[in-house]
């Protein structure tokens, strides 16, 4: 029986456009579409394209910049912004809100619009999918403000998992820590990020969320970072965690802006 054939040396072209920092792949893809790509000269109209070091590309008849080093930034998200890079509703978004001299960035999934805290923001599409594989499991804690006066066996049903309208959350670490008069305060772990899952199942418990901080994420924490402000982490230490080899980049089987008020 015949070995199926190799793939082609390289990476998807879009991908090369992404890591150069010129667009997001989706975006790349659609300059592609629009024909403003060429390879070693040539128009391509298809992102069905592996390139290598050696090919030659431009996109508008600019050559690509090289391949930024992938690096990450912990940042402060207020309440009142959305995380999408743009949003339908004209909402202003982190992007818009984000210091002058940030490169090009995605967020690590999303906070929504009320919600506050540490988001991880990466220039390297590859660490993002990475960090958003549910098979990560990064433990995310949140400090939690709800409307009520409970008692810690009222959160059981969260420590055992529970359905929300035919969605199942998976257990949840759940610790009441004070009364503050009609409002009590608890911190939350969880390893997936499932649409308002916190408000949600809270909700369905009878107590509504006031007020939602997420104070980490994995080994990275907000700490005493100001609302708005942005933190690079160390290329050693995102090197230790994300265990990235000497170039930066992960290894194939897996594949300067900082501001405190």
């Amino acid at each position: 029986m015949a070995s199926p054939p190799s793939p082609p040396p390289g990476d998807r072209i879009a991908k090369v456009i992404a890591r150069a920092g010129r667009a997001s792949r989706r975006d790349a893809e659609k300059l592609i579409a629009e024909g403003r790509v060429k390879v070693n000269g040539k128009r391509i109209d298809s992102p069905a394209l592996n390139v290598t070091e050696k090919d030659r590309i431009t996109v508008d008849d600019t050559a690509l910049d090289p391949p930024a080093a992938p690096r990450l930034w912990l940042y402060h998200k207020p309440a009142g912004l959305v995380s999408t890079d743009r949003d339908e509703k004209g909402r202003r978004t982190i992007f818009d809100a984000l210091p002058e001299g940030m490169p090009r960035v995605v967020s690590v999934g999303r906070l929504d619009l009320n919600s506050e805290g540490l988001l991880l923001l990466t220039n390297d599409g590859g660490i993002k999918r990475r960090l958003e594989l549910p098979a990560t499991g990064w433990l995310r804690k949140y400090r939690v403000r709800i409307n009520g006066t409970p008692d810690d066996a009222a959160f059981e049903p969260l420590r055992r998992g529970i359905e929300v309208e035919g969605t199942r959350f998976q257990p949840m670490s759940v610790t009441l820590d004070r009364q503050q008069g009609a409002n009590a305060w608890v911190t939350i772990g969880l390893r997936e990020g499932k649409n308002r899952e916190i408000r949600r199942a809270m909700g369905d418990l009878g107590f509504a969320v006031s007020r939602l901080i997420r104070v980490s994420f994995g080994p990275f924490r907000l700490n005493d970072l100001a609302a708005g402000a942005v933190e690079e982490v160390k290329a050693r230490v995102l090197r230790d965690q994300l265990g990235l080899g000497t170039e930066g980049h992960a290894p194939a089987k897996t594949r300067n802006v900082r501001r405190r008020r």
